[in-house]
C-alpha cells in the first residue's frame, strides 16, 4: 500500500474522529433538539459538515498550499468564537424550551402539538438550514490551522496535501451524518411529546453553555494575558525599574 493511500485513509479515519470531539457535538445537537422527523436531524448534521468541510478545505488547503501558519494569536481568537457560539446557541435553546413549555401550560396538548409542527415548518426555510451551515464554518475556521500543520508535516507535496484535507474534511462531515444517522430515532420519537421536547432542548442548551463556559474561559485568560504582556506599559516595567533613583543621596567624597 502506498504512503499516500495510507494517509488517504488516515486522514480519512481522523476526521471521522474530529467530527466526534465535544464542542461539535454539543453545538450540533443543540441545533437538531427539538426536530420531529429523521430528515431533519439528519440533513441538519450533513449541513453542517458541509460548511466544515468547505471552510478546512478553504482556509485550511490556502495554508498548506503556501506553507503559512497562522498565528497562535489568531487561533486562540476563533476558539474563543466557538466558545461564544456555543453559549449563545445554548441560550438560545433554552429560550425556546422556555417559550414551548408556556405555550404547553396555556393550551391542550393537541393544540400545542399542532401549532409548534408549524411553527417548526414555518422556520424550516433557507435561513433555518443556514444556522447549522454557520455553525460548521466556524468549526472548520478554528480548526484550519491545526490541520494546515498537521498536513504540512506529513506531506512533502502540496498537492498530497490538500487531498488530505479534502478527505479529512470528507471524513468529518460522514462521521457527524453517522452519529446523526444513529441518534435520529431516539431523537426523533422524544420530539414528538411536546414535554420531552422541551426537556430536550433545555437539556442540550445548558450542556452548550457550561461546555462553551468551560471551552471559552482558559483561552480567555491566555489572550488577555498575551495582551496584557504585549501592552506599552508592560513592556516599560524593567526600564523604569532599572533607572537608578534620583532620591538617593550622594555618596560623600572620600
Amino acid at each position: 500500500m502506498s504512503a499516500l493511500l495510507l494517509g488517504c485513509l488516515l486522514g480519512l479515519a481522523q476526521g471521522v474522529r474530529h467530527a466526534l470531539e465535544p464542542d461539535h457535538v454539543t453545538a450540533v445537537t443543540t441545533l437538531v433538539a427539538g426536530q420531529r422527523t429523521p430528515g431533519r436531524i439528519v440533513s441538519f448534521a450533513a449541513v453542517w459538515g458541509l460548511g466544515h468541510a468547505l471552510t478546512l478545505l478553504v482556509v485550511g488547503g490556502a495554508l498548506a498550499l503556501f506553507r503559512a501558519e497562522m498565528p497562535a494569536q489568531l487561533a486562540d481568537v476563533l476558539e474563543l468564537v466557538v466558545a461564544f457560539m456555543l453559549v449563545a446557541l445554548g441560550i438560545r435553546a433554552v429560550m425556546r424550551a422556555r417559550s414551548q413549555s408556556r405555550g404547553i401550560l396555556g393550551r391542550s396538548q393537541t393544540h400545542t402539538h399542532t401549532k409548534t409542527q408549524a411553527h417548526d415548518e414555518e422556520h424550516t426555510s433557507f435561513g433555518r438550514r443556514a444556522q447549522p451551515l454557520g455553525v460548521g464554518i466556524v468549526h472548520g475556521l478554528a480548526g484550519s490551522g491545526a490541520l494546515a500543520a498537521l498536513a504540512t508535516a506529513s506531506f512533502a507535496s502540496r498537492g498530497a496535501g490538500l487531498l488530505f484535507i479534502a478527505i479529512y474534511g470528507a471524513g468529518a462531515a460522514l462521521g457527524m451524518a453517522l452519529l446523526a444517522a444513529a441518534a435520529v430515532i431516539p431523537m426523533a420519537r422524544l420530539a414528538r411529546s411536546a414535554k420531552a421536547s422541551c426537556a430536550m432542548m433545555a437539556t442540550a442548551g445548558l450542556l452548550s453553555i457550561a461546555f462553551g463556559a468551560a471551552w471559552g474561559w482558559p483561552v480567555a485568560t491566555r489572550l488577555a494575558e498575551g495582551a496584557a504582556a504585549a501592552s506599552p506599559a508592560a513592556q516599560a516595567i524593567p526600564v523604569v525599574s532599572a533607572i537608578p533613583s534620583l532620591a538617593a543621596p550622594a555618596q560623600p567624597n572620600q
